[in-house]
């Protein structure tokens, strides 16, 4: 999963992404308003966990503007305000859940996590996937019909600090495709060699 932090205190800030990406997430993070915006408008993420003080754009401002644009991410507020008028107005907003500061991680990714899951199925047998086998197959699946490149997929699935090898997207579309296999059906990802990968559903 593709998690965006934007929250303006450095060291909150750095010890979230560090402890998200220990956790098998991929997390680009921004401590500005405006930033964040952009680049949750120009990328698609699983989870964005927003700040509601923030420099350049409040959080709240920031997410009423990705929902008029009708973008559909999951959103987790983080704030020291704790009435209920504010959790109210964080929700009515469009935030998906919200969660109070001072707050222990634990909890926050038990939150992502709720955020974020999702159960795979074919045929009505249970998929185990791996956090990225799942990354990927939900990224098809958005884009059914498409052809998707590979640079497409590696920017989905991987965040900003890290550099996939080369053939990574390959081998785990190999796998992904294993997993989905089911006797006498045609399989569900179609590779166009030298172009990328489409997801079939079946009729």
């Amino acid at each position: 999963m593709k998690v965006l932090l934007v929250e303006d205190s450095p060291r909150l800030r750095g010890t979230l992404e560090k402890g998200l990406r220990h956790a098998g997430y991929a997390v680009d993070a921004s401590g500005d308003g405006r930033d964040g915006l952009w680049r949750a408008q120009t990328s698609d993420y699983d989870v964005l966990i927003l700040d509601w003080m923030l420099p350049g754009l409040d959080g709240l401002s920031l997410l009423k503007r990705l929902r008029d644009e009708e973008r559909d991410v999951r959103v987790l507020i983080l704030t020291a305000k704790d009435a209920v008028a504010d959790r109210v107005m964080g929700l009515e907003s469009g935030a998906d859940d919200y969660l109070v500061k001072p707050f222990a991680f634990a909890e926050l990714l038990a939150r992502v996590r709720a955020l974020c899951r999702r159960t795979v199925r074919r045929d009505g047998k249970l998929l185990d996937l791996t956090r990225r086998e799942f990354m990927l197959l939900e990224y098809l699946v958005m884009r059914r019909g498409a052809l998707v490149s590979r640079a497409d997929i590696e920017a989905h699935i991987y965040d900003e600090s890290s550099e996939p090898m080369s053939n990574v997207v390959d081998s785990t579309v190999y796998r992904l495709r294993k997993k989905l296999e089911v006797e006498g059906q045609p399989p569900l990802i179609r590779t166009q060699r030298g172009m990328g990968y489409m997801f079939e559903a079946p009729a």
